[in-house]
C-alpha cells in the first residue's frame, strides 16, 4: 500500500489521523475493516477513558473497606460479617436523547449486568436524571418515557428501583442526562472479575442472540447530537427484561458451581469490549470462531458479530473439567450460549469466520487506546457571574416561599418513584421519599445498607470545584441522615465536548474539587463513569456540568435507622451549621428572580466533618428522632418537606439560626449553604446535642419546635415572616409534577 494511502483515516472510522499512525505503526501492518472497527470503539471516549484517565487518577481510590476499587465492572466494599456490597453507575444519555424508553431500559439492563460479573445479587436500582424544563413538550415527552423505561425494566427484572434524584435545566432540553446504578450484594468468597487468567479455559457466550442493534453505539455516544442523530437510532440497543430476569439466576447458579473463572458483560463495544479487555487484564490471548455465534439475523458479518451491542449477553470463561456442568445450569433455564473458542498463552485476540482469520491483533492494543492531553481553559466570563449584584429581595416571602416550594426542583418526585416497585425483595426498610437516603436490610445479620444518589448541576455551572465537592458531601450527609457511616461512592460525569478547553476546564476542576472533598472526609472513589459530548452540535449548547455521586455506608445496627418525618408534637428543632449568604446557583434566584448569577456555596472539608460527626454521633446514642439535610431551596424549603412528611407543624425562631454575614431575610431563608442538618431530637436530650456539636466542632443551636397544629410559622422578633397552612404547603409541594404532565402524550 502506499505511503500516501497509509496516512489517511480509513473511511467510516473515526478515530484521529495520530491515533491511525500510531495503530498502524504497533501493529506494523494496515488492519482489515473488522480490526478497524474494533480500534474504532475501543478508542472512543466512552470506552477508553482517553481524555479523563490522567484526571480521573487523582481521586483516592483506597480505604480500609476497598476490596474492588476502579478497573472493573464494579466496585466492591466490605460490609462486615462475611458480606460484599458491590456498586456500579452509568450514563445512558445519548441513546435515551433519541429514544427514551429503550435508552433508559437498557440503560438498566446494562448496568445489572455490571453487578453479575463480579458474583453480586442485584438488589436495588437507581437514578439520576435531567431534562429541561417542564414546560416544553419535548422534555415532558422525554422525562415520561426515561421513567416508564425504567420502571418496566426494572419491574419486570424483580429488582427495585429505590432511590434517585431528578432536575430539570435548561441546557438538558436537547441533551437529557440517564444516570442509572445499581447495587449488590455478595458474599466475600464469591467475588469474581472480569478477566482471562487460565490458558484452556472455554470461552462461552450467553444470553440473548446476537443482532444489529447497537452496532457503533458507543461511537454514537462520543460525539455531540446533531440534527443526523436521529440516524443514529439503530445504534440504540433493545432490552429483553424477561430474559435478563432468567440470566440473573443463570449466571449466578453457573457462578456457584466454582467452574466459571472469568465472567464480563457484553455492553458497550460488545464482543470487542469484552474479549480484549479480559485478555488484556489476565495478559493472555483467546481464539474464537464467530461462526459459532447464536444470531437472531441472518447473513451477519464478522464486523457486526464483533461491534453489535445486543442486550442481554455475557461472556464466560469456564475450566475445561467443568464446561458440561455449567452448560447443565444455562440449559435448565433456557438461557442460549455459544463455545466460541477457548483461553491461550500470548496476548493474541484471534477470531475466524467462515474458514478465514479475520482478526489477529494484541488484545492489549485493542484495550488500552493512547490517551490525550486536552488543554483547559477557564471561560472568560466564570468570574463575571459570581460578582453580578443582587437582585432585590421581593416584598412578599410567604407568596414567594409557596413558589418555590412549588418549583421544578423542589417539589415531591412521588409521582415518579410511584412508578418503581421499590419493594420487592422485602428489603427496603427505609422507602423513596421517607429518609434522606434509602435503607435496605441485610437479610442474615441485622444490619443494613443506605443509599444514595446526588449532584447539583447549578451550583456546578457557577464554580465546578466547590459544587463537585458540595455533591460529595451532600451524599455523605443524606447517608449520616438514616444512621449511616459513608463507606464509598462511585461517580458518573456528565460534560459537553472535552475538546473545548473550556468544558475540559470544568472536568478538570470538578474532580479536583471531588478529590479534595474525597481525601478530607476519607470516603474512596471505586469506580466510576464519564460521558462527553453531551451538546446540542446546532446551538452548541452544552449540559451544565453535572457529576452525580452514588454513594453507600453501613448501618451497624437497625436501632440507628433515621428518617425526615417530624415525629411528635413538643420535641425541638435543632441545626446543625452555618448559614452563609452564599446564593448562587439556588433555586431561589434561578426559579423565583430569574437570575443566574451569584456567590454559589462553598465546599469546605472542616464544616462538612463537624456536621457529619456531630450528626452520626448523635443518632447512635439514640438522642435524634428525624434528620434532614439543608439542600435545594434552603432552610426553608428543608422544615417545609419535614412537616408535610409528618403531618405536624413548627414554630421556628429565624434568630436563632447560627449564620454568617447574613444581611437579608431571604438569604436566611432559602441559601444553599451546605454542611447543614435539621434535626427533631426530644426537649430534655437538646443539650446532650448541643454538647456534641461543641465538641465536634460544629456550630448548632435549638431553633424552634414541632406542634400539634396544622401551622407552619417561621417567625423573626416575634413576627411571622412566613405562615402557613399544612394543607397549603401539601398542595404547593405535592402537585407540581402531576400537573405538568396533564395532557402529555401517555
Amino acid at each position: 500500500m502506499a505511503p500516501s494511502r497509509l496516512r489517511k483515516v480509513p473511511e467510516g472510522v473515526s478515530l484521529t489521523s495520530k491515533e491511525v499512525a500510531w495503530i498502524r505503526r504497533k501493529l506494523g501492518r494496515e488492519p482489515n475493516p473488522v480490526e478497524w472497527g474494533m480500534f474504532d470503539i475501543m478508542y472512543s471516549e466512552h470506552c477508553s477513558y482517553k481524555s479523563s484517565r490522567p484526571v480521573l487518577k487523582i481521586l483516592p481510590s483506597k480505604g480500609p473497606k476497598v476490596i474492588v476499587g476502579p478497573g472493573y465492572d464494579s466496585g466492591i466494599v466490605d460490609l462486615g460479617d462475611g458480606y460484599v456490597v458491590a456498586f456500579k453507575v452509568e450514563s445512558h444519555n445519548h441513546p435515551s436523547a433519541i429514544e427514551p424508553y429503550n435508552g433508559a431500559a437498557t440503560g438498566i439492563g446494562g448496568i445489572v449486568r455490571d453487578i453479575l460479573c463480579v458474583g453480586a445479587r442485584p438488589v436495588a436500582l437507581l437514578d439520576s436524571l435531567r431534562f429541561g424544563s417542564l414546560q416544553s413538550p419535548h422534555s415532558r415527552w422525554l422525562f415520561r418515557y426515561v421513567v416508564k423505561g425504567i420502571a418496566d425494566y426494572g419491574n419486570c427484572i424483580g429488582v427495585p428501583t429505590v432511590a434517585g434524584e431528578v432536575e430539570f435545566d435548561q441546557s438538558f432540553e436537547k441533551n437529557c442526562l440517564v444516570n442509572v446504578a445499581c447495587v449488590g450484594i455478595a458474599r466475600k468468597e464469591d467475588i469474581i472479575l472480569a478477566e482471562f487468567k487460565n490458558p484452556g479455559d472455554i470461552i462461552v457466550l450467553i444470553g440473548g442472540s446476537t443482532g444489529r442493534d447497537g452496532i457503533h453505539g458507543v461511537t454514537f455516544a462520543s460525539k455531540t447530537l446533531s440534527e443526523e442523530s436521529e440516524a443514529d437510532r439503530p445504534a440504540v440497543q433493545i432490552g429483553d427484561p424477561f430474559m435478563k430476569k432468567l440470566l440473573i439466576e443463570a449466571v449466578l447458579e453457573a457462578l456457584k458451581t466454582g467452574f466459571v473463572s472469568g465472567v464480563k458483560d457484553l455492553g458497550g463495544g460488545g464482543l470487542t469490549c469484552a474479549t480484549s479487555e479480559m485478555s488484556a487484564k489476565g495478559g493472555v490471548g483467546v481464539e474464537i470462531n464467530l461462526d459459532r455465534v447464536h444470531v437472531r439475523e441472518e447473513g451477519m458479518n464478522a464486523y457486526e458479530l464483533m461491534l453489535s451491542e445486543s442486550q442481554e449477553r455475557m461472556l464466560f470463561a469456564v475450566k475445561p473439567e467443568g464446561l458440561k456442568t455449567v452448560l447443565e445450569v444455562l440449559e435448565k433455564y433456557e438461557i442460549p450460549y455459544s463455545v466460541l473458542g477457548k483461553v491461550v498463552e500470548g496476548g493474541l485476540l484471534k477470531a475466524d469466520f467462515k474458514g478465514e482469520t479475520v482478526i489477529n491483533v494484541p488484545a492489549e492494543l485493542v484495550a488500552r487506546a493512547p490517551i490525550i492531553r486536552r488543554k483547559a481553559k477557564k471561560p472568560l466570563e466564570s468570574q463575571d457571574k459570581l460578582k453580578t449584584l443582587k437582585p432585590s429581595q421581593p416584598e412578599n416571602l410567604r407568596k414567594t416561599f409557596l413558589e418555590l416550594l412549588s418549583s421544578q426542583n423542589i417539589s415531591s418526585r412521588e409521582w415518579v418513584y410511584r412508578q418503581y416497585d421499590h419493594e420487592v425483595g422485602v428489603r427496603t426498610v427505609v422507602k423513596p421519599g421517607d429518609g434522606d437516603a434509602t435503607v435496605l436490610r441485610l437479610i442474615d445479620v441485622p444490619k443494613a445498607v443506605a443509599v444514595t444518589f446526588d449532584a447539583n448541576s447549578r451550583h456546578s455551572a457557577l464554580d465546578p470545584f466547590s459544587g463537585h465537592a458540595g455533591a460529595l458531601a451532600e451524599a455523605a450527609r443524606n447517608l449520616v441522615c438514616v444512621g449511616a457511616e459513608p463507606l464509598a461512592y462511585t461517580d458518573c460525569c456528565n460534560f459537553g465536548n472535552p475538546e473545548k478547553p473550556e468544558v475540559f476546564w470544568q472536568f478538570k476542576r470538578g474532580i479536583e474539587g471531588l478529590a479534595s472533598m474525597s481525601k478530607g472526609l476519607k470516603i474512596p472513589c471505586v469506580g466510576g463513569n464519564v460521558s462527553f459530548y453531551n451538546e446540542d452540535e446546532e446551538t452548541g449548547l452544552a449540559v451544565k456540568p453535572t457529576t452525580t455521586i452514588v454513594m453507600v455506608g453501613l448501618i451497624e445496627k437497625l436501632d440507628y435507622i433515621t428518617t425526615m418525618s417530624l415525629k411528635e408534637a413538643g420535641d425541638a428543632l435543632i441545626i446543625v451549621g452555618t448559614t452563609l449568604p452564599e446564593m448562587g446557583g439556588s433555586e431561589y434566584y434561578h426559579e423565583i428572580l430569574k437570575f443566574n448569577g451569584g456567590e454559589p456555596p462553598k465546599a469546605s472539608v472542616r464544616r462538612e466533618k463537624a456536621t457529619i460527626k456531630t450528626v452520626l454521633k448523635a443518632i447512635r446514642k439514640g438522642l435524634v428522632k428525624a434528620a434532614h439535610d439543608c439542600s435545594k431551596g434552603g432552610l426553608a424549603a428543608a422544615l417545609a418537606v419535614m412537616a408535610v412528611k409528618g403531618k405536624h407543624g413548627l414554630n421556628v425562631n429565624l434568630e436563632r439560626i447560627p449564620s454568617l454575614k447574613v444581611g437579608r431575610l431571604d438569604e436566611l431563608l432559602f441559601s444553599e449553604s451546605y454542611a447543614r442538618v435539621l434535626l427533631e431530637v426530644p426537649k430534655r436530650k437538646v443539650e446532650k446535642v448541643l454538647k456534641i456539636a461543641s465538641k465536634s466542632g460544629a456550630s448548632a443551636s435549638q431553633i424552634g419546635e414541632v406542634t400539634d397544629r396544622e401551622a407552619f410559622t417561621l417567625k423573626l422578633k416575634g413576627k411571622p415572616v412566613i405562615d402557613c397552612s399544612l394543607s397549603e404547603l401539601e398542595e404547593a409541594w405535592l402537585t407540581p409534577i402531576p400537573k405538568a404532565l396533564e395532557g402529555s402524550p401517555a
